[in-house]
């Protein structure tokens, strides 16, 4: 257990600024795949070949009864007009505009989002930690925020970058661990902030089952929350969690089994058929470990426990929960946040948390588990409790 428990709070969501049904996005990627491949051929397709790739998307993307929309940054999801696209431009090039377009859309939306989340807010952050994977840019969001808001001498940037979908947890640590260490006597509070842009790094060139389900599952999200080790007036006037453990352990003979690495048309992830049947296996000692860790019986405090499952898809929930012997109630807000946003990457468990700080239902003095995983391969988890 942590000598003093760090408390998270102040949970803010920015949505993206585009919306699409799921059944409008199968749609839109048969059109997608459909064009791409003409395009690269220098040829029309036949019609049962575009039949036959409809067939394919709605066999392996993730159902409308799992994912009722997503939303995006890019409007280019919203018509089939392929030379009026930000990005994916498919009568000009097979598999869209390449990655330096894509990056440059990605720190553009980055600025925006950073500064809308601090239009009206003058209070500096010790520190501020900004998390993603979906993108690059030096300087960045946060430090152009630090020199628009001349807070200089005030606040500390960290960057928590290319970790993938487990990457709120280490930034826990990570933001922990900076306020035991202030810079100097200023209010301790660190802000993290999360800018995903899944949507940018889709390839309709890409055929594959694998890329299919990639494609029907992720989604862009944005969110901010701030951590304190103090008891002030700020913290103790809302809701928080008090974090009870923060846990990351790689799985052996794993390190292929998930990947997310840069091509010229994007970032590109790669899953193996073998990571759920690892996770499962790795799981429940892990999470003994964990509450161990917490200072929490995990046996006996199992089934009251609320359990925040980053969805990586659906079987992920439906895996852990069958594995764990969880109920429903248990995991319910993990499907809420996959069937209203998709999976953001490490947006998401950020997302699932201000949902248990917003149920009611959840009452205080309720723990609650975090599990997500990603590339390594990395299972991470946190154990909170609500206050």
């Amino acid at each position: 257990m942590m000598k003093t428990a760090p408390l998270l709070y102040n949970f803010k969501l920015q949505l993206p600024r585009y919306h699409c049904a799921q059944d409008q996005v199968f749609h839109w990627m048969t059109e997608a795949h459909t064009k791409a491949a003409e395009t690269a051929s220098r040829e029309p397709v036949e019609a049962s070949w575009k039949a036959r790739m409809e067939k394919l998307i709605r066999r392996f993307s993730c159902s409308p009864t799992h994912i009722g929309q997503r939303r995006s940054e890019l409007n280019d999801f919203l018509h089939t007009e392929w030379a009026a696209m930000q990005i994916f431009n498919l009568s000009d090039a097979a598999e869209g505009r390449g990655l330096d377009a894509r990056n440059q859309f990605f720190a553009d939306t980055a600025n925006r989002v950073v500064e809308q989340f601090y239009r009206e807010e003058d209070s500096p952050p010790a520190d501020l930690l900004h998390v993603t994977c979906t993108g690059y840019a030096s300087p960045s969001a946060i430090q152009r925020l630090i020199t628009n808001k001349q807070w200089h001498q005030q606040t500390r940037a960290t960057h928590i970058y290319h970790m993938g979908c487990y990457a709120a947890i280490p930034a826990l640590r990570v933001a922990a661990g900076l306020l035991a260490n202030p810079q100097d006597e200023v209010p301790r509070r660190a802000d993290l902030l999360h800018t995903e842009l899944c949507t940018l790094h889709f390839n309709p060139l890409n055929h594959s089952p694998e890329q299919l389900v990639v494609q029907s599952l992720f989604a862009d999200g944005h969110i901010r929350y701030s951590m304190s080790l103090e008891e002030t007036a700020s913290v103790v006037q809302q809701p928080a969690f008090e974090i009870l453990a923060v846990r990351e352990e790689s799985v052996a003979d794993s390190l292929e089994d998930m990947t997310w690495g840069l091509s010229e048309y994007g970032f590109r992830m790669t899953l193996s058929r073998e990571v759920p049947n690892k996770i499962a296996a790795a799981l429940p000692p892990f999470l003994e470990r964990l509450f161990a860790q917490g200072g929490q019986p995990y046996a006996e405090v199992k089934s009251q426990t609320v359990f925040a499952i980053h969805p990586g898809g659906p079987r992920i929930i439906d895996s852990v929960q069958e594995l764990l012997a969880l109920n429903d109630t248990q995991t319910a807000l993990s499907r809420e946040v996959l069937f209203e946003r998709g999976n953001m990457s490490s947006a998401t468990l950020p997302h699932i948390w201000a949902k248990v700080m917003d149920a009611k239902e959840v009452q205080p003095g309720t723990m609650v588990a975090s599990l997500a995983f990603g590339p390594g391969l990395t299972v991470a988890g946190t154990l909170f409790r609500k206050r």
